[in-house]
């Protein structure tokens, strides 16, 4: 979603025997930027500047400069925006005129936040409310975008309550175009939160007033957030409705990165309405669109999105690099230009790449019913094990990915030796030991953000040098390795298999403490005191079920 109203103004400098022409100007600039009309906006706030120098009005140039600051950052020329707010925050303080300052540090505020300087941000949004004295005008900005720092963080709590301030502020005033500013960010908080029902009504009294301000940009940006409420709700037609009138705005309009949300929208309705074609279609537009506009988060939700419809398809591989994709992006976004809650977003997309990563694995399973379930078994024993062996959440996440694609290269093992009711000879033996490379060719393409690839080729490797593919000893092999290795072994020994009957758990503990010699001593002993216990193993598989990523939101 897209936040509204950073760094706007309402104020009117065109009073106190100002010279009329540079008014005029600064007057025009506003009406034009209204319609999303920015070369015509951009002409009249520089023509204002350039008057208001001329005839020595510091008034007029402090506020010109810095209406012409917040449309350079628009266009993302943010090294000329920060001139431009500077010159405007130093001609404000050469006046003494303390609401003038507060108004340039204001939209500074906006630049610092927009570059991912949260605390820089904060810092001059404060200092502009405490210069700002009794301004509610300059209150409800200021709240507002306090509003959006606590967004970005995550603190949906602290949002909602500055929002509240902003749009009190702005009814106060008879504010009526602030006020839908208010109502469109409440209403993001709102769907983030969950709560549609009051979303749905905050999106749609803001667009009834952009439009009778005649405030289209506004407009879309309601329509194409209030489609997004629509999908969480199942309701797909308004969805799709919504979209498509927001993209003929943005089209207008020119604005490429509201464009690809829009393209998003409607290819989530067509993915969830069936239509894979189109559904394909929209997304691929989505992501080319973001990436020309360099909308780093647009680019990576589209990438989200592709991902799941792939995954729904059976393309496996293509969905695992995409969500990769999407997944380096996030992680570059760091709170820039996007306003996001970044770890909420990468949270979601992880419990994303799990299901993704889970469901490959259990097709991999389908076409052998001894060995169905085993990758989501080994999955949970593993991160028990990881566990008690104290690491860290991102080393738990490589372990239950990689257990859920350990197997991958068996795709390409012949059937009738995965299902052969007897011993392997030698020649099928080393067609089964090739498995780990066979799943490091499937995935060679793939680039993952976790270390998965070490897990897929090394969980036969053992400690003693005599393991496969390349006889890796002692702690060559990668701890992770080791971890969904002896988790294998003991989902391998308590199931039944064509060439022999399953053991008990406690003869399988018994046997993997024979081969104790295979792992680390420290990898042995957490299974030890983890899993040697068949009690344990089940509350802990019941305990687990097939749920998220440790830490992460379920997708």
């Amino acid at each position: 979603m897209t936040l509204s109203g950073l760094g706007t103004t309402r104020r009117d400098p065109g009073t106190v025997g100002r010279p009329r022409h540079a008014v005029e100007f600064l007057q025009e600039g506003r009406v034009h930027e209204r319609g999303g009309c920015l070369p015509e906006v951009i002409d009249r706030y520089a023509t204002a500047v350039a008057e208001a120098e001329r005839t020595a009005d510091d008034r007029v140039l402090a506020e010109a400069l810095r209406r012409l600051a917040v449309v350079r950052q628009r266009r993302n020329e943010s090294a000329d925006a920060r001139a431009l707010g500077e010159r405007s925050l130093a001609v404000a303080e050469r006046l003494g005129d303390r609401l003038l300052a507060a108004e340039a540090l204001n939209t500074l505020g906006g630049l610092n936040l927009t570059a991912g300087a949260l605390e820089d941000a904060r810092e001059s949004f404060r200092r502009a409310l405490e210069l700002g004295g009794t301004s509610l005008e300059l209150e409800a900005r200021v709240h507002q975008n306090l509003g959006i720092v606590a967004n970005i963080r995550g603190d949906l709590e602290e949002a909602l309550a500055r929002y509240e301030r902003s749009l009190g502020a702005y009814r106060a005033l008879g504010d009526e175009h602030g006020c839908a500013l208010a109502y469109h960010n409440l209403g993001m908080i709102s769907a983030d939160r969950r709560e549609f029902e009051p979303a749905s009504r905050f999106f749609t009294e803001s667009y009834d007033i952009g439009v009778r301000a005649g405030d289209v940009h506004l407009q879309a940006l309601c329509l194409v957030n209030h489609a997004e409420v629509h999908i969480a709700r199942q309701q797909f037609e308004d969805a799709r409705t919504n979209a498509e009138a927001a993209l003929c705005i943005f089209d207008q309009l020119g604005a490429g990165a509201d464009k690809a949300e829009a393209y998003r929208m409607i290819g989530v309705v067509y993915r969830e309405t069936g239509r894979a074609t189109l559904a394909e279609s929209r997304l691929r537009a989505a992501i080319e669109l973001a990436r020309g506009s360099g909308a780093l988060l647009g680019e990576a939700e589209a990438c989200r999105e592709l991902a799941v419809l792939y995954e729904t398809m059976g393309r496996n591989q293509e969905a695992l690099a995409l969500l990769n994709a999407a997944h380096r992006l996030f992680r570059r976004l760091d709170a820039r230009v996007d306003l996001v809650h970044v770890d909420g977003k990468v949270a979601d997309l992880e419990g994303t790449y799990l299901a993704v990563v889970r469901s490959w694995g259990m097709s991999i399973e389908s076409s052998d019913s001894y060995t169905f379930g085993h990758c989501e078994r080994v999955a949970q024993y593993a991160v028990a094990v990881a566990q008690a062996l104290g690491l860290d959440e991102e080393e738990r996440t490589t372990i239950e990915l990689g257990a859920y694609l350990h197997d991958v290269g068996k795709v390409r093992v012949p059937h009738e030796i995965l299902n052969k009711p007897g011993p392997l000879t030698r020649e099928e033996q080393d067609v089964v030991r090739m498995h780990p490379l066979w799943g490091i060719e499937l995935l060679a393409g793939v680039e993952f953000p976790w270390d998965i690839k070490s897990i897929i080729r090394w969980h036969h490797e053992k400690y003693d040098g005599t393991g496969y593919p390349d006889r890796l000893r002692g702690d060559e092999i990668p701890v992770t390795a080791q971890v969904v290795g002896i988790a294998d072994v003991l989902d391998a020994l308590t199931t039944t298999r064509p060439y022999r009957p399953a053991l008990t758990h406690a003869e399988a503990v018994r046997e993997i403490a024979r081969c104790a010699h295979w792992w680390s001593p420290r990898v042995a002993a957490a299974f030890h005191d983890t899993l040697s216990d068949a009690t344990v193993v089940e509350s802990t598989v019941l305990r687990r079920g097939p749920g998220g990523l440790p830490g992460s939101r379920a997708a």
